[in-house]
């Protein structure tokens, strides 16, 4: 199993510690850009898909919210992507 496949099944189990970085990670893989904004806002783009993930980038504490990983999931799942 790649990096990758781990990673998307442990995001897939929603575990409460997933950290920003592994976001990102897995974001990237699926081909989203990451564009920052003024403070902690996030934009995840995909340009072949045209789709956007906007979130709060989480400080001090890099673990993500719930809601946050529930918003993501259903955005990859819209998209086709998982």
């Amino acid at each position: 199993m790649s990096k990758k496949e781990k990673l998307l099944q442990r995001f897939l189990q929603q575990p409460s510690d997933f950290e920003w970085s592994e976001l990102q990670t897995l974001l990237r893989s699926f081909g989203f850009q990451e564009l920052k904004n003024n403070g902690s806002r996030r934009k995840f783009y995909h340009e072949d898909l045209k789709s956007v993930i906007i979130l709060h980038e989480p400080h001090p504490k890099k673990v993500l919210k719930a809601y946050a990983m529930k918003e993501v999931y259903h955005k990859l799942k819209e998209t086709g992507l998982i």
